[in-house]
């Protein structure tokens, strides 16, 4: 009997590889709420006195923060307002609205300062984000039609600081317009004029049968709708300079997508520099990217196109050398600005947008369209979950309060904006230049303890759906451990039939999909090496009798871990995995490290070979192949030839194939064999001293060929008087260097046929060929197996010793083939796991250490291996 179980929906571990560690009481306070009437609250900004919100109706609520009661109400636009964002040096305060203009307001007397229209006005349709830079006194815009835009108002601020000039803050109306027209970066003109009207964003309902004009999406500013003219004082009200960008500071396409976010990169508080000193700024869109640009006097200049694959990047912030990308569809993707990598990805709810986020410290709070806020510590761990609105929040602010962090302001669809109280991080005694790091062991168990539940059985069919499940949580943990996923179906593959001709059968169907994943190295001058990591995320089932706990929970217990596939293969796939995302957390992936995991392995790799094939333009050119995989104690490759098996005795064909001293009776059996060199004969020499084995029980079991017998089944109700009509025996073979398995498969089936006839038996013989994988030896002398031969050594203290080892990976001679590289095995296990078996297990040291290996051995190779020449 199997012991077994099938995932239902509700009990499928959830993906997130975030400990939630909140606390009670670990929600912020919720210090004061303020009411917009019937608008939702889009945009929000604060300074040392206001508040400042804008809404859906138009407006921008100017809040006072000591009494928490609206101050003032800021009106111009005609359309809803976007964004908002302080140049608090000036006291300014610029707006962006859905009318396609952004104004200008000084905070301090709460009034117009100038309309800046972007270029070809209404044509760049709404305006949805702002990013003000200091150093360069320039405004950047994000634009609907997908282009990035800017004003530079460096000539205007300098002729307005003249002496022989009014001050800015005593001009009259009609001095707006003549400081205005000094600045040589854009055009202004009296405010006494409309815009233009828009063909598209400016029409009426086909019904209407109206030409299009300013009021068509705003008939409550027209009294009624059609009017001509805005009531009086409602537009464009007299006493500020008209602005216009101009053609010279557009970036057409900018991006293939709407740019809904903005964010200056900072360091403590301050603009960062890039190498050459300009400040970068980071955009966000549709198009699923963040692009960097370096912001020069002459206008920003692209540095590097990040993209994330995750839906629609809906908000930004910058914190240090880090990225945070809200997206679409939940996830926040951390981007490293100094290696150009993605180094994680925290999932926050799947499903749901993020559509603002804001950074206290190190700490990240996201602001989701379900109504959560959540906050996120340095490690990625979730340390504050809670509902602020009711609807959706749709921004967020930090209002600052030195030396106290200051609160979180958040806005949304339920007219309301909420005050919370947050609690600063902990300070962090690493360095603060380093990224954001999560501590990376108590990952790998968690990951393993989610992974390890699902029932990946890929023999039963019941289990196809769990199987599925598996990968699709493959996919996600390592997306959020830093690497590029994707699912891959599998490709038709061949088998013989039952008349021993070739059927080919469909695999994409009701089989399991292959996980690819990359984490990419650091970015530099020269090529990085490429490893391509193969394992399995399928297991065999778990017998019922002998396990001491639920084979599909992990439990430990005296230093192990317990799981069926804690060893073979989800704990080295963890392991490796997290490797990677601790080198890239780093900074210090030298190299591509590739991820191939397929979920047909424990059922002969069916399809593998096909799709490897088809995709393998997808995975690039590679330049070693490293397996981690444990087999069973007492496996037939591993044991065979050095354990008596007395099932031989049972059967006079079966017992032929042996003679007394269970060497193998096929002619020609030994006659390829590799001979063993004198280097090997010492090998096995050291290799008796420490196991305390003789070396031909040895050579026996890691170097010679081997032939057993796994079972016999017999047909009719097994009852003593019955005698059955039908017996069925399993055989396997073991091949070694460098025997020929189609001449060892030949030699194996004529043998058996020749024997059944010396027995005259009137009954009838049938042998059938299940699978077949060809030997494998590893080259112990190239650069690759040196560099990981010492990375074991650097981590455990003592060289490794050099055996071989017995089992069937089918796949890895295809791949090193394939490929045209070589591959390297690293067991993280030991012979007394019981991999396959009961109480399956694996040691945490050696889970830790093995992946400390990894990490070692990448860092090798990308200082030592050249990328193997195409």
């Amino acid at each position: 009997m199997a012991f077994y179980k099938a995932i239902t929906s509700s009990s499928i571990p959830h993906p997130s590889l975030s400990r939630h560690l909140q606390n009670a009481g670990a929600s912020p306070s919720l210090l004061h709420q303020l009411h917009e009437i019937r608008s939702s609250v889009l945009s929000l900004a604060s300074n040392s006195e206001y508040i400042f919100s804008g809404s859906q109706n138009e407006d921008i609520s100017v809040w006072e923060k000591q009494t928490f009661t609206l101050k003032s109400t800021l009106r111009g636009h005609t359309g809803s307002v976007l964004a908002l964002e302080l140049a608090k040096e000036k006291d300014w305060l610029f707006s962006s609205s859905g009318d396609s203009s952004v104004r200008i307001w000084h905070t301090t007397k709460l009034t117009p300062l100038y309309v800046l229209s972007p270029y070809l006005e209404i044509g760049a349709g709404d305006l949805f984000s702002l990013s003000w830079c200091p150093s360069l006194q320039t405004i950047y815009i994000g634009c609907q039609d997908t282009s990035l835009q800017w004003y530079d108002f460096t000539g205007l601020i300098s002729s307005a600081s003249d002496s022989s000039l009014p001050s800015l803050n005593s001009v009259s109306s009609s001095s707006y317009t003549d400081l205005t027209s000094l600045s040589h970066t854009g055009t202004s003109t009296p405010s006494t004029g409309t815009r233009k009207a828009h063909k598209f964003f400016d029409s009426y309902p086909q019904y209407v049968r109206r030409p299009a004009d300013i009021f068509a999406k705003n008939p409550s500013k027209s009294g009624k709708q059609g009017s001509s003219s805005p009531p009086e004082g409602e537009y464009l009200p007299t006493g500020y300079g008209l602005l216009n960008v101009p053609a010279s500071n557009v970036i057409d396409s900018a991006h293939y997508g709407y740019i809904y976010c903005m964010a200056l990169l900072t360091h403590d508080g301050k603009e960062k520099d890039s190498v050459d000193g300009s400040v970068q700024l980071a955009t966000g869109s549709g198009d699923e990217t963040v692009k960097l640009w370096d912001c020069t006097p002459n206008g920003p200049i692209l540095v590097h196109d990040f993209e994330c694959w995750q839906g629609a990047v809906l908000a930004l912030v910058a914190h240090n050398e880090t990225i945070y990308a809200g997206c679409q569809d939940g996830h926040v993707k951390v981007l490293d600005l100094e290696t150009k990598t993605l180094v994680r990805t925290i999932i926050v709810q799947e499903g749901v947008d993020i559509l603002s986020m804001s950074m206290v410290g190190s700490d990240l709070y996201t602001c989701s369209a379900d109504g959560w806020i959540k906050c996120w510590s340095a490690s990625f761990d979730c340390t504050a979950s809670w509902q602020g609105h009711d609807g959706i929040v749709l921004s967020s602010c930090i209002d600052r309060k030195h030396p106290d962090p200051g609160c979180l302001v958040t806005g949304g669809n339920d007219n309301y904006i909420k005050v919370w109280e947050v609690n600063p991080p902990k300070p962090r005694k690493e360095d603060q230049r380093l990224l954001p790091r999560t501590n990376v062991n108590d990952t790998m168990t968690y990951a393993l303890s989610k992974f390890i539940s699902i029932p990946s059985v890929s023999s039963i069919p019941s289990n196809i759906e769990d199987c599925r499940q598996a990968a699709i949580w493959l996919k996600k943990c390592l997306n959020q451990l830093g690497a590029q996923t994707s699912l891959v179906s599998l490709s038709r593959y061949h088998q013989l039939d039952a008349h021993g001709t070739v059927a080919q059968l469909p695999t994409g169907e009701g089989q399991n999909p292959l996980v690819l994943g990359t984490f990419n190295g650091t970015k530099g001058d020269k090529p990085k090496p490429r490893v391509l990591f193969y394992g399995h995320y399928d297991v065999i089932p778990a017998p019922e009798e002998g396990w001491l706990s639920d084979p599909f929970t992990l439990t430990g217990r005296n230093g192990y871990l317990y799981g069926r596939g804690v060893t073979d293969d989800k704990g080295p796939i963890i392991a490796i995995a997290c490797a990677a995302a601790d080198l890239l957390s780093r900074r210090a992936l030298g190299c591509d490290l590739i991820f191939l995991i397929e979920g047909e392995e424990e059922c002969g790799s069916l399809g593998f070979r096909e799709t490897v094939g088809r995709y393998k333009d997808a995975i690039g050119d590679i330049d070693a192949i490293l397996i981690s995989s444990k087999l069973p104690d007492l496996h037939s490759g591993v044991e065979g030839g050095a354990v008596v098996e007395p099932m031989f005795d049972m059967v006079r064909l079966l017992a032929s194939l042996t003679d007394a001293q269970r060497r193998v009776q096929i002619p020609g059996f030994y006659d390829h064999v590799r001979p063993q060199t004198e280097e090997e004969k010492k090998l096995y020499k050291l290799l008796s001293d420490v196991t305390q084995r003789p070396a031909a029980s040895l050579s026996s079991r890691w170097r010679e060929p081997s032939l057993t017998l796994h079972t016999i089944e017999v047909s009719g109700p097994k009852n003593a008087t019955v005698i059955p009509g039908l017996v069925k025996s399993q055989v396997s073979v073991r091949v070694v260097p460098d025997q020929d398995l189609d001449t060892i498969t030949e030699a194996l089936i004529e043998y058996l046929e020749t024997s059944f006839k010396t027995l005259q038996s009137p009954n009838n013989l049938k042998v059938n060929v299940e699978h077949k994988a060809d030997w494998w030896l590893g080259n112990l002398d190239d650069h690759w197996f040196k560099s990981l031969e010492s990375a074991v050594q650097d981590v455990w203290g003592v060289a490794p010793l050099r055996i071989r080892e017995g089992g069937s990976i089918p796949s890895v001679p295809y791949l090193e083939k394939e490929f045209g590289c070589r591959a390297l095995h690293l067991p993280m296990g030991q012979s007394s796991d019981q991999a396959h078996l009961p109480n399956e297990r694996i040691s945490l040291k050696n889970l830790h250490k093995g992946k400390a290996v990894v990490e070692k051995f990448l860092l090798n190779i990308a200082e030592k291996c050249a990328p193997n020449a195409p």
